[in-house]
């Protein structure tokens, strides 16, 4: 009845004696593991395993039929490999139950070729992870806060992997810390900043994923991440790439070893990319909105400035007429000088918040950087104090850089004496210039790629918290102590750097130090620097000089100087008078216009139009905003007098003009 029932039951079954010696194999075992009949008899149990699994198996067995009464059929189920005569491997199910017989002890093993139960299994676990992957990919497109996609993550993947900690991390923009953005099951929460410990430090350089099978056995103790040294089981980092390299990581961690299978690798690293172009969006939208701010901010402070350069061309103007009147009375002259200088700190000012809002006059040149860094480093030994330690250091063989050298100087001058204000015990400064190469996947809304030479100014001062440094270019916004400062320093480095085509960098950490980078293209092989040429005086008798200024104030001031100088003057509010003189009095020797005449035509259009009237004109402008009075498309360029301007440099302007008039 036994061998009846032994053959025609569907499942694979095999007699075991206490060795682990097959007594005897139905014909459903023989064809699974593809043995002639009854050729499977006196073989070993585990020759029908992989190699690699067989000493497993035989403790387990061994153990089993020790005590085979303390457990119930059945009850010793085991999901293990099998491998058939030809080698081929498949996965079983084998339950082991005791059996009574006269010539011994023997156990019954059933056996279950599961392939199909398996493949049917990781079919719905793939459809489970793909079904999430997109949930998540709707959510980040729909999402109009992607801090909350983020904060769901770690709990969703949890929750599908059966794992007990997920974290996503990213990396400050020093490089050196992690700030956790979310995490489930993690003793790092919230945006705790920490050292990136081996595994993922190798992620995030490497850009490529990690996976530990057995943390205890491949890396020892205290080398997982993230939880407390002494954590066992699997590891698996997946890096979030940006454009060129990683920007942070995905981290998961199982107290069981062998975890991640492919499946939920490719799950991990299908959610890390979808993070990473989230996390990449919201990077380009924060630097689009910082952009446009300051774009707002510029736009505003420019405005203010050209209509206090209005005010103060009024104010020096007439400051310098009673300097002239008054010359000889020497106290009248001491307030009147005190007066005149209060006016060029307030140039200052408008010319700081104008390099700001990147309407400056700029004059770029190829300057040559380590002549240039040779010269400031004479001058900032004096002026950054005894308790500055300072070093230079300038690339062999660095290439020219295209860039106004005043403006340029400036610029390194106000980083240095922040660096020294950033400091004050004291501690070290280094500037240095470098060849710089960007690549079209290092390139930002900014940097445009191509060819660069990077000044650099670091100090080891305390470093600035996040929220200071997304302010720090803001115009008046300064942490110094109120009458230490203007706050328009590093504005002014940032709207020259713009200005030029090129980029600013700032790295700091709090304890650290900060550290800023100008990124400056390189000088074109073809660019000749042009060669000034100096002109005699000429006289101002018999001359007259047509002067248009909208403002009331501005325009009657002009034209008193003007006169002063012993010139004919008229003077008009606008182009159109402007223009209806020039047809009717062909006597003027010379128009003086400011750039920006409200309604109509600006002083450019003004310069041009005039110039058709009366090709012999001479042509002096004069602009609060310091722009270029230049038009491509007419190839004609005008000289500009920058306002305040004093009695002198107008006389000059002047002269010059109407000595090279066409």
């Amino acid at each position: 009845m036994f061998s009846q029932l032994f053959q025609t039951v569907p499942d694979a079954l095999i007699v075991v004696d206490d060795r682990g010696m097959i007594v005897m194999a139905n014909q459903h075992a023989e064809r699974l593991f593809g043995y002639e009949p009854g050729a499977m008899a006196s073989i070993e149990l585990e020759v029908l395993m992989p190699r690699s699994a067989r000493d497993r198996h035989r403790v387990h067995r061994a153990g089993y039929m020790d005590n085979p009464r303390t457990r119930p059929m059945g009850a010793s189920n085991m999901a293990l490999t099998g491998q058939r005569l030809d080698g081929q491997q498949f996965p079983i199910e084998i339950a082991l139950s005791p059996l009574d017989n006269e010539q011994g002890p023997r156990f019954l093993a059933s056996v279950r070729d599961i392939s199909e139960t398996q493949r049917a299994r990781q079919g719905v676990i793939r459809a489970r992870y793909d079904a999430l992957v997109a949930r998540i990919g709707q959510l980040a497109l729909e999402t109009v806060n992607e801090e909350a996609v983020i904060a769901e993550l770690p709990a969703m993947l949890a929750e599908a992997l059966s794992v007990q900690q997920v974290a996503v991390a990213i990396l400050a923009p020093d490089r050196k810390t992690i700030h956790v953005l979310a995490s489930v099951g993690s003793e790092l929460t919230g945006s705790t900043a920490t050292e990136p410990a081996h595994l993922l430090r190798q992620a995030l350089e490497d850009g490529t994923p990690i996976l530990v099978d057995d943390l205890s056995s491949s890396y020892g103790v205290g080398h997982g991440w993230p939880g407390p040294a002494g954590h066992k089981g699997s590891l698996a980092v997946m890096p979030l790439l940006g454009r060129d390299r990683a920007i942070g990581a995905l981290i998961a961690r199982s107290t069981e070893p062998r975890r991640f299978d492919h499946d939920a690798q490719h799950l991990l690293r299908s959610v890390a990319n979808l993070l990473a172009a989230l996390l990449q969006r919201r990077l380009t939208e924060e630097q689009l909105a910082h952009s446009q701010r300051l774009e707002a901010i510029g736009q505003l402070t420019g405005g203010i400035a050209h209509d206090f350069n209005n005010l103060l061309t009024v104010v020096s103007g007439n400051l310098q007429l009673l300097e002239f009147e008054y010359s000889d009375r020497p106290g009248a002259l001491d307030l009147i000088g005190s007066a005149l200088r209060s006016v060029n700190r307030g140039a200052e000012l408008t010319s700081k918040l104008l390099a700001f809002a990147r309407r400056q006059r700029l004059q770029p040149l190829a300057v040559e950087p380590e002549p240039l860094l040779r010269d400031l480093e004479v001058m900032l030994r004096g002026a950054l104090g005894d308790k500055i330690r300072l070093r230079v250091e300038c690339e062999p063989r660095i290439p020219a850089v295209f860039a106004d050298a005043t403006q340029l100087d400036a610029a390194l001058v106000n980083l240095a004496l922040n660096a020294r204000d950033a400091m004050p015990d004291g501690g070290d400064i280094q500037l240095r210039a470098s060849e710089r190469w960007v690549s079209v996947g290092e390139a930002g809304p900014e940097l445009a790629a191509g060819h660069y030479v990077v000044f650099g100014v670091s100090d080891s001062g305390a470093g600035m918290p996040p929220e200071i440094l997304a302010r720090a270019v803001e115009p008046f916004f300064s942490t110094k102590p109120l009458g230490h400062g203007t706050g328009l320093g590093l504005s002014m480095v940032y709207g020259f750097v713009r200005q030029s085509d090129g980029y600013i960098l700032i790295n700091s950490r709090i304890g650290a130090g900060t550290t800023v980078e100008m990124f400056l293209p390189v000088a074109p092989d073809s660019f000749i620097a042009p060669v000034p040429v100096a002109l005699p005086a000429t006289d101002a008798t018999g001359k007259r000089v047509l002067v248009v200024e909208d403002d009331p104030d501005v325009r009657t001031l002009a034209a008193a100087i003007v006169a002063s100088l012993g010139y004919g003057v008229s003077a008009v509010a606008s182009a159109a008078d402007a223009l209806e003189l020039l047809r009717s009095d062909a006597s003027f020797a010379l128009l003086f216009s400011d750039v920006m005449l409200g309604e109509g035509m600006n002083g450019k259009e003004l310069a041009r139009a005039a110039r058709k009237l009366r090709p012999g004109l001479a042509v002096l402008l004069a602009s609060g905003y310091e722009d270029t009075p230049e038009d491509s498309a007419a190839g004609e360029v005008f000289e500009l007098l920058r306002k305040p301007y004093r009695r002198e440099q107008l006389s000059d302007g002047l002269r010059r003009q109407l000595r090279q008039k066409p």
